[in-house]
């Protein structure tokens, strides 16, 4: 018995309608499955509101109970599970209802990717729950009562409207996971210093102005993301930071390194491509004598003039970038870098090249070979190096809605093996990407608006990864199947309701990652076709049956089955992992 459903304080008539007409109703089956499972997916469903039958599902007798007067043994209503997981994203919602607390018993709510302007208070009395996802919405504040959450371990808040962050966001101790990136807001509480579990901290794409000297007691804090805020300065006491390793400042307002004594940093990318902030002007002896366990340092994009011998303080260094800047000349110095590996120098007014920064020994002082790789300047409008050393060409995150032609010509002759679309506006794949078609292995398209593949997609025969995630794909075209040196294919969060059929003909595939969409079934005996496939991932998706033959696909290495609203296999059996399941589904299948 549910051991919520007795509760005193929840209204018997709560979450009934008295003036509007009841939304689109969710198939029953999927409500049936969720009172056994505890499991609910209904991400990508077009809802623009969520039926009451979802809010009261573990307080109505289900339908079945008034029609039967006998139940087998899995059939036992009054047995239902307490609703723990409900996946609400990718609809149209801009509202939650306060019947939201008729769950009490959820641990995980996940509603983004919608269009909710606001929360219900009612939320506070989900004390069970430990992951809530509200990212990609239109929130410009939250309820007081979000911070009375004290089991929350995870809180998506990226992409919003937020312009203020209260105080209160401290009192959730028990945050491992926070990203409040993509937001509007211009300043941080002390009290974020309260949560020291954390390990990553973003805070990019924000209007902050300063840090609070509070962060500096986060402990376990590693990564730190600050770019493209309005930063001036950096607080010397983040030094304090002992595990701190990753501090990005890119797009703000310094104009000098932070100086941060007895840091341990490995990472600081300090990239400026905006004309409105103030870039780096000096790089000064003061500014790297803290700095000496750095292994990145990146400074494209700035109007830094000289580097000091001093730069041979960074000991550490592997990587420094100097992409477009003023430097004329490079110091003697450079050269006793031990680590340094890569040198990028493009879009500098070079005069000429030391010849001992040429011939530069390797750590065992053997051999004349350049140990370090180095990209001299060019006249290109668009930065080449990472085409020509790196064989990437990377055009990610600029929230376009097509990809310039000048990027494509930037490639020229050279062989490019990856290619970097994501986290764009594109809502068809880029016509020109075909000319790449005898050397591109890896496609990433993730995170744009894609609605379907080209035919000329087959072209790209030597295409081995191909990353669709976050798309609104609901279909592949069979041409694909000509593509045969693909191994994997990601198509989590889309639209899919079937499984691709052309998947089943691409016998290389080693690797389908299909997860959160709304696939009802699979084909076991043509996935036992796939003889190199070890990794399958069908999480949150509508697969009411699991047949028993999948359990003959004895290639399977990783079967992810977790979100769906079968009855079988048990959570305990799947819970035991692969190996488990594939062994009971086989021990099914009729003899």
């Amino acid at each position: 018995m549910s051991r919520f459903k007795r509760g005193a304080k929840l209204d018997s008539r709560a979450g009934f309608r008295t003036e509007k007409e009841e939304p689109a109703a969710v198939p029953y089956g999927l409500l049936k499955t969720a009172r056994k499972s505890g499991q609910l997916n209904l991400s990508g469903r077009g809802l623009t509101e969520v039926p009451q039958s979802v809010w009261r599902l573990n307080l109505d007798t289900p339908e079945e109970a008034k029609q039967n007067l006998s139940f087998g043994a899995d059939d036992r209503w009054w047995d239902q599970t307490d609703l723990t997981k409900l996946l609400l994203s990718s609809n149209k919602l801009e509202a939650l209802s306060e019947d939201v607390k008729l769950l009490p018993a959820l641990t995980v709510l996940d509603v983004h990717d919608n269009q909710l302007t606001s929360l219900p208070t009612s939320i506070g009395e989900l004390q069970h729950l430990q992951k809530l996802s509200l990212s990609h919405n239109k929130l410009k504040e939250l309820p007081e009562e979000v911070w009375s959450l004290k089991n929350l371990t995870c809180l998506q808040l990226q992409q919003n409207l937020l312009e203020h962050l209260p105080e209160g966001v401290g009192l959730l101790t028990n945050l491992d996971d926070i990203d409040l990136s993509n937001n509007q807001l211009t300043a941080i509480p002390d009290s974020l210093g309260n949560l020291n579990h954390l390990v990553k901290l973003n805070l990019s794409h924000n209007k902050l102005k300063s840090l609070p000297s509070g962060i500096s007691v986060m402990k376990n804090l590693r990564l730190l993301d600050c770019t493209h805020n309005q930063l001036e300065s950096i607080p010397p006491v983040l030094s304090q930071m002992a595990s701190l390793e990753q501090l990005y400042l890119r797009h703000n307002k310094l104009r000098f390194l932070p100086e941060l004594p007895s840091s341990r940093l490995k990472v600081m990318p300090y990239a400026n491509s905006d004309s409105f902030l103030s870039p780096i002007e000096m790089l000064e002896a003061e500014h790297l004598k803290h700095l000496s366990t750095l292994s990145v340092l990146e400074l494209r994009d700035n109007k830094v003039k000289t580097l000091p011998e001093e730069i041979e303080l960074l000991q550490g260094l592997e990587r420094l970038d100097l992409v477009n800047n003023d430097i004329s000349s490079l110091p003697a110095a450079l050269a006793l870098l031990p680590k340094l590996k890569i040198l990028t120098l493009e879009g500098n007014p070079l005069r000429g090249i030391r010849r001992d920064l040429l011939t530069v020994k390797d750590p065992d002082g053997k051999g004349d070979e350049p140990d370090t790789a180095m990209t001299l300047p060019s006249q290109a409008k668009i930065n080449v190096h990472t085409i020509k050393t790196l064989k990437t060409l990377d055009y990610s995150e600029k929230q376009v809605a097509c990809v310039p032609d000048d990027v494509f010509d930037a490639v020229g002759s050279e062989p490019v093996a990856s290619v970097n679309f994501s986290k764009n506006q594109l809502a068809a794949v880029p016509p020109r990407l075909v000319e790449l078609k005898d050397s591109v292995s890896d496609i990433n398209l993730g995170f744009n608006k894609l609605t379907s593949l080209p035919l000329e997609f087959c072209m790209l025969q030597q295409l081995a990864h191909i990353d669709l995630r976050n798309n609104l794909l609901t279909s592949l075209p069979m041409e694909i199947e000509a593509l045969m040196k693909l191994r994997s294919i990601t198509l989590s969060f889309n639209r899919f309701k079937l499984f691709p059929e052309v998947l089943y003909r691409v016998p290389s595939l080693e690797t389908i990652l299909i997860s959160n969409n709304q696939v009802g079934a699979i084909n076991p005996l043509q996935l036992k076709a796939l003889d190199k496939l070890s990794t399958l991932d069908l999480q949150n998706n509508d697969i009411m049956q699991v047949p028993p033959e999948l359990g003959n696909c004895t290639s399977l290495r990783a079967l992810m089955l977790d979100g769906n609203p079968f009855r079988n296999p048990r959570a305990a059996i799947v819970s035991r992992g692969t190996d488990a399941v594939l062994e009971y589904l086989r021990s099914r299948i009729p003899t």
